[in-house]
């Protein structure tokens, strides 16, 4: 199946407003053309248009469950953002992702996935209203697979630039995480005395009962089942939050001996 094709079967929420706007710009003519090889618009059962302007339908006041694809698309649009964030695409970034792709979708659909984001990445993406849309539309436990996906990002190249972590920390802003769970994310990707701390919401001086309350909690905040719905492809990036979580609660058992 091309990624065309399958973007317009997974694809729920983010065919409407900004998301679906760059989604439908960097598919270009390929989207115009294609709806299951009839010649009809893989976007046109989505929208409806308006003297000559393309207008995309009310979203509904409950949210609508987040389908792979709507995850896969704010998650394009986002790693985008990420790469240029210190000015320059570097090499080993481009690689993280694109391995990234291959171990989530396997080669064919990876493939697609890539030229796809290399054409989101040539758009001067304005990624507020993005990220508004993703806060309105999709769960909390998704949203902060995605911010462990863009901090992985950032640290391809070894190392997370100053402009990287603001850039980061801004999208988080707009999509609604809480500093403490961007402060957990964040610490799964940095080496320091305190950083299991973090990773469990807690300080140093926290007693052993607080440990493993934190650590319950945070264990069912990340439990791969709560992403159960984005497909087996996206549930794995869970498992390594979740195994992060873990070695953090081993790690200050074996400091605290407990």
């Amino acid at each position: 199946m091309s990624f065309s094709k399958w973007i317009g079967a997974s694809i729920g929420w983010s065919f409407g407003g900004p998301i679906g706007a760059i989604i439908g710009l960097a598919l270009g003519s390929v989207v115009d053309a294609m709806a299951d090889g009839n010649g009809g618009s893989l976007l046109g059962d989505r929208q409806t248009k308006t003297q000559g302007r393309t207008t995309y339908r009310t979203q509904p006041r409950q949210r609508p469950q987040t389908q792979s694809g709507d995850f896969e698309v704010s998650l394009l649009i986002l790693a985008s953002v990420i790469i240029k964030a210190d000015g320059k695409q570097d090499q080993k970034e481009l690689d993280f992702v694109r391995q990234q792709f291959l171990n989530m979708y396997g080669k064919e659909r990876a493939n697609q996935a890539f030229k796809l984001f290399k054409n989101i990445s040539n758009q001067n993406v304005s990624f507020r209203p993005v990220c508004l849309q993703i806060r309105q539309m999709m769960d909390h436990p998704s949203r902060l697979q995605l911010m462990h996906f863009l901090f992985g990002i950032a640290k391809a190249d070894g190392a997370v630039t100053e402009d990287e972590v603001k850039q980061i920390y801004t999208i988080a802003g707009y999509l609604g995480i809480s500093s403490r769970d961007y402060e957990s994310i964040k610490a799964m990707f940095y080496n320091s005395s305190d950083n299991a701390y973090k990773v469990l919401e807690i300080t140093k001086s926290a007693t052993v009962d607080e440990i493993k309350k934190a650590y319950r909690k945070m264990a069912k905040k990340y439990h791969p089942d709560k992403v159960i719905h984005l497909g087996k492809e996206h549930q794995k990036g869970a498992e390594e939050k979740f195994r992060q979580v873990q070695a953090a609660y081993e790690q200050i058992q074996k400091e605290r001996r407990f």
